[in-house]
C-alpha cells in the first residue's frame, strides 16, 4: 500500500494508504512490545508488508534528520 501524508487525513500524519492508520500508532505498538502478528490481529485491515512499511518509514525518517549540537 505504502505511506502518505495528506493534509486531508489525519491533519498530515504519515498513515498507511487507504487507511487512516497513523505510522506513530503501529511504532507504539512496537514499542509496546506487539510483534508484527499481534499488530496484524490489532488492525485486521492491515497486510504484514503495512507494518513493514511504517517502521521502515521511521527508520528512513531518523536517518535523514539533521543533528543539531547545541
Amino acid at each position: 500500500m505504502g505511506i502518505i501524508a495528506d493534509p486531508k487525513v489525519c491533519h498530515g500524519k504519515p498513515v498507511i494508504k487507504g487507511t487512516r492508520i497513523m505510522v506513530a500508532n503501529i511504532l507504539s505498538l512496537v514499542a509496546g512490545g506487539y510483534d508484527i502478528q499481534k499488530i496484524l490481529e490489532y488492525y485486521p485491515e492491515l497486510k504484514r508488508q503495512d507494518v513493514e512499511e511504517a517502521i521502515k518509514y521511521a527508520i528512513n525518517t531518523v536517518q535523514e534528520e539533521e543533528l543539531i549540537m547545541r
